[in-house]
């Protein structure tokens, strides 16, 4: 039954059962307000609790935004993936969420703020070395007539005064030195923040968020261009056993061998990402989606052939494989439908059997 009417019905049963009398004199708008908010809360933990899904924060935004019908794009995704039969677990879950334009809207405006606060920063230098320069031509000027007036008898006073002003004008300046150099220092640890926040810390590829911008550049630009663009999504084969058997540590080396292979020989237009989890995620420009499969499976062969030894107990990790699914992004306009198309794809790699890429 989809979602949309089967947790309705059960909620309005819950509330029946659950309604308190004592709420019967309250506004009528108030407790419709409040029925209706339960309701979503209902229909909200019922999902989570039938799929087995994991109580985070993106999780409930995601399923909010669907079963809410705040997103009808979200809410529409849920209804046909249901209707079809097919899972909903955390991996499509995490595929539903990129589909959410709000996410793309918040990196946005971080970009937008982080820009803001570059520009601001180079405005405020730009105004402390034009005060420098004001003071410097001040003090060039009140020196002159500081020589001026030194002869003649009666203008000591003066003199000290002059005098005095020279030194709090050069304790201004090099109070605007020091600013200048917050200043730099400042723009400085901007530029690496925004360098760290692009970056997966285990594997040292591009992260989540630096893919999603790449996919954005790339894709405007491959239209311009008349050229295609490909992405595909990757994803370890049983990696569950692999931290089960050997531990997390060793599960996170063979996840870092993984990257570099994947670096090394997806080509050096290629763009490499971890999405997240054991899954990569690869954007091959000026490759078409059946060239990009064959790119892909010679990697998938390379990788499936090497032996990978357990470092600390000298046990062998056993085959290490990967399933994939490839879709071309120029295929059609809307560039998230190819982040659909490509997970897909992957699903039924893992369905027909895994360690092989398909088509989306």
């Amino acid at each position: 039954m989809p979602f949309a009417t089967g947790y309705l019905s059960r909620s309005a049963r819950h509330r029946a059962k659950d309604e308190d009398p004592s709420q019967a004199s309250a506004p009528a708008g108030g407790r419709r307000a409040e029925a209706a908010r339960r309701d979503l809360l209902d229909r909200i933990a019922d999902f989570v609790v039938r799929h087995d899904l994991a109580v985070t924060a993106p999780n409930m935004a995601t399923l909010c935004g669907a079963l809410s019908g705040a997103n009808p794009e979200l809410a529409g995704a849920l209804v046909r993936r249901e209707a079809a039969g097919e899972p909903i677990d955390q991996r499509w879950l995490d595929t539903l969420a990129r589909l959410d334009p709000d996410g793309h809207s918040r990196i946005a405006a971080f970009e937008t703020l982080g820009d803001k606060l570059e520009q601001t920063l180079l405005r405020f230098a730009q105004t402390t070395r034009a005060a420098q320069t004001e003071t410097s031509d001040h003090r060039g000027a009140i020196g002159e007539q500081i020589a001026a007036l030194a002869g003649p008898e009666g203008l000591a006073q003066v003199i000290d005064l002059s005098r005095a002003m020279i030194a709090r004008i050069e304790q201004i300046e090099a109070a605007m030195a020091r600013s200048e150099a917050e200043v730099a220092a400042l723009r400085q640890s901007l530029a690496m923040a925004r360098i760290e926040a692009d970056v997966d810390h285990l594997t040292g590829l591009p992260n989540r968020r630096a893919f999603e911008r790449k996919l954005a550049a790339a894709a405007l630009e491959a239209r311009e261009a008349g050229a295609p663009l490909s992405l595909a999504f990757c994803d370890v084969d049983h990696f569950k056993g692999i931290n089960d058997r050997h531990g997390h540590d060793a599960g996170d080396r063979v996840l870092c061998a993984l990257a570099a292979h994947f670096s090394e020989q997806a080509g050096s237009a290629a763009f490499v990402a971890r999405h997240g989890g054991e899954e990569f995620v690869l954007l091959f420009p000026g490759l078409g989606k059946d060239a990009a499969k064959g790119r892909l499976d010679a990697i998938r062969r390379a990788i499936a052939a090497r032996a990978l030894m357990n470092r600390d107990t000298g046990q062998p990790f056993g085959k290490v494989t990967f399933s994939a699914g490839v879709a071309e992004v120029t295929e059609d306009a809307d560039t998230r439908s190819a982040l659909a198309r490509a997970d897909a794809a992957l699903y039924r790699a893992k369905q027909q059997g895994r360690n092989r890429v398909e088509l989306g």
